[in-house]
């Protein structure tokens, strides 16, 4: 049995236990008890979340850990003597160390992220970064793996790094299975964005949102503004003016928006030539894809294919 202590402290966020389902869930799969997991905090008993509730925990002790986990908190909390003491000698008597979101400050304070790659919420790299210069903050990453110590983006990403974690433990097979039962998509790659092209959109009416979901579906075909005001059943004029005010963008950066989200998706995949996913996404060839994704993302598809290679 694999054992997992997770570690909470006052005013822990809840979303943290998402991560927690996957391995109940994978219990559940395997058909045994595959996973055991623990709540642990520094003096044990109730500790209370920042949604107000309250969860029983353990005191740190003496008991050795497969995987230890640090939770997460809305904010950066103050770290004590105690915790850092207790991830130093995790990180010796444990298989893997695990940092989702605001977690990795915790590893960090202890001199675990020396010298490694990490990520958090986009929210908080830059002070990770400035806090600790001698880790390398990867800010756009769903979930990094460097060595024995794993850390994640925010919120939802806990629970991509726990499928990965239940991937490597039990194969791919068993991982998918817990994604269908969480309804969740196959864990998202480790370098896969934390951002999303569709939700920085957010059109207010049915009719421009209707026609984003048009032009994601259809990448492949030109996209002209007419096409999208045929879409939306508007004039060209009448659209243009509608889209830019809702969404913030004109019709045609938010197709090269969406044309960069679907080709970096599928170089992180690495499946794929340049030219096939320039031809499959709707910029035509490989240069014009490339200068997109130096404006859009700063840098080239193959430095991306390069992260993602590493990553994995």
């Amino acid at each position: 049995m694999h054992k997992i202590g997770f570690v909470v402290f006052p005013n822990f966020q809840v979303m943290g236990f998402a991560a927690l389902t996957a391995f109940e869930v994978a219990n559940l799969v395997v058909g045994e008890d595959a996973y055991a997991i623990t709540l642990l905090s520094e003096t044990g008993g109730m500790v209370r979340s920042s949604a107000g509730f309250s969860v029983e925990t353990e005191a740190f002790g003496k008991t050795k850990f497969d995987t230890v986990m640090i939770g997460a908190s809305a904010q950066i909390e103050p770290v004590t003597p105690g915790l850092i003491d207790f991830v130093k000698r995790s990180m010796k008597t444990s298989r893997r160390m695990a940092a989702p979101c605001t977690g990795a400050f915790v590893l960090a304070e202890a001199g675990l992220l020396d010298g490694r790659r990490a990520t958090t919420h986009w929210a908080f790299a830059r002070d990770l970064q400035s806090r600790f210069p001698d880790l390398k903050v990867e800010e756009d990453r769903i979930y990094i793996i460097d060595g024995s110590v794993w850390t994640s983006a925010g919120m939802t990403a806990s629970i991509d790094l726990a499928l990965a974690m239940v991937e490597k433990d039990h194969g791919q097979e068993v991982a998918r299975a817990v994604a269908r039962k969480l309804v969740v998509y196959h864990r998202r790659a480790g370098g896969q964005s934390q951002f999303s092209t569709l939700l920085e959109l957010e059109p207010k009416s049915d009719r421009i949102q209707r026609t984003i979901d048009y032009a994601s579906r259809n990448l492949q075909r030109e996209l002209s503004v007419e096409e999208l005001a045929e879409a939306a059943g508007l004039s060209p004029r009448q659209f243009s003016r509608a889209f830019k005010e809702e969404t913030g963008q004109s019709p045609a950066k938010a197709v090269e928006n969406l044309r960069v989200e679907a080709a970096r998706l599928l170089t992180e995949q690495d499946r794929h030539s340049m030219d096939v996913i320039a031809d499959q996404t709707g910029f035509g060839d490989r240069e014009r894809m490339r200068r997109a994704f130096l404006r859009t993302l700063g840098q080239p598809p193959q430095s991306i294919r390069r992260n993602s290679r590493s990553a994995a």
